[in-house]
Parts: structure tokens; C-alpha cells; sequence
């Protein structure tokens, strides 16, 4: 597929289209960063790899991205949604936000 770069673009997008700013999607933001919601938030999840006599020749690497918002019937997740090679993983609510994760391979 691409690079984080271009991942990172796609989710920035994605917050646009939906009328938020795009300095709403965080790659592994620290502790101490104060988030503004509804937001992006991803980091990297590991990858996979398909061999061929015994030598990779296909990578792609994995990311969980998560949607926190206070709305609980937000949009934005059904954005993610519709991305190629996004898998639904759980959603869940802390402190009066609600997170929806996803697994992209990217």
C-alpha cells in the first residue's frame, strides 16, 4: 500500500471531508498532549508477511486506529470503516468518551 505518511494523509482527510480539522489525527501521541475531540488517534500494530520459497516478498504493516469522540453515534468510524483492508476490532467508552479501534494493514 503506502507509506505512514500517506495512512496519516488519508485520516486527515477523512476529518476534513467530515468538517473537523485535520490537526485532529495523532500518530502516537504522548501522555502529556492534550487531545481535542472528536479526534484520530493510531499507532503501529505489528504487520504481516507472505513468503515465497522461504523469502518474504510481501509486507504490510499493521496500525490500530481509534476514533475518540463524546458522540456515540459519530460518523467518523464508519469512515474508517469503508477504508480498504480495515477490520472492526471493538469499541468502548472511558471517562465520557467513546473510542472505536480498528486494525489497518497500511
Amino acid at each position: 500500500m503506502g507509506s505512514r505518511i500517506d495512512l496519516h494523509n488519508i485520516l486527515c482527510s477523512i476529518m476534513e471531508q467530515l468538517g473537523y480539522s485535520k490537526k485532529s489525527v495523532y500518530y502516537q501521541p504522548p501522555e502529556s498532549l492534550k487531545l481535542s475531540y472528536p479526534c484520530i488517534v493510531y499507532s503501529g500494530n505489528g504487520g504481516d508477511t507472505a513468503f515465497a520459497d522461504n523469502v518474504p516478498y510481501i509486507k504490510k504493516k499493521r496500525y490500530m486506529v481509534t476514533v475518540i469522540d463524546e458522540n456515540p453515534d459519530s460518523t467518523i468510524p464508519e469512515k474508517i470503516g469503508d477504508l480498504p483492508t480495515s477490520k472492526y476490532d471493538r469499541d468502548y467508552a472511558t471517562d465520557n468518551l467513546n473510542h472505536f479501534v480498528y486494525s489497518i494493514y497500511f
